[in-house]
Order: C-alpha cells, then sequence, then structure tokens
C-alpha cells in the first residue's frame, strides 16, 4: 500500500477559501495536536511555493524571531 499523505491533505483542501484556510490553521493550532503538524507543513509549502524572495525572507525572519 503506498499512501501519499501531501496527496490526501491537497486534495482535502483543495477549493478551500481564505476564510476556510485560516479556519484550519486557528483550530489545528488551538488543538495543538500531533497530528495536525502535517497539514500544516503542507499549508506552509503551499506559501513558501506561491512566495516571491523577499516574502521567503519576511517569513524566515519572522519564524526566527519566534524563535527567540
Amino acid at each position: 500500500m503506498n499512501f501519499n499523505l501531501r496527496n490526501a491533505i491537497m486534495a482535502n483542501i483543495k477549493g478551500s477559501t481564505e476564510q476556510d484556510v485560516e479556519a484550519t490553521i486557528v483550530d489545528a493550532l488551538q488543538k495543538g495536536e500531533e497530528k495536525m503538524l502535517p497539514g500544516l507543513g503542507v499549508l506552509f509549502e503551499v506559501y513558501w511555493n506561491q512566495a516571491n524572495e523577499e516574502q521567503k525572507s519576511e517569513m524566515c525572519q519572522q519564524i526566527s524571531d519566534g524563535l527567540q
């Protein structure tokens, strides 16, 4: 059995509105469940692949600042 989690997550969120995406993120963070981490990772990957170099740099800076 070959199961691609990334593709399954993408299929589940395909066509989501901005409000749907925000609700998914907020729900995942509020619940704090480990099983939500792959979904958040896929959402981050979507963002990263669409971001320009300035947006990527800003995101990395924000994350780095948050880790201090």
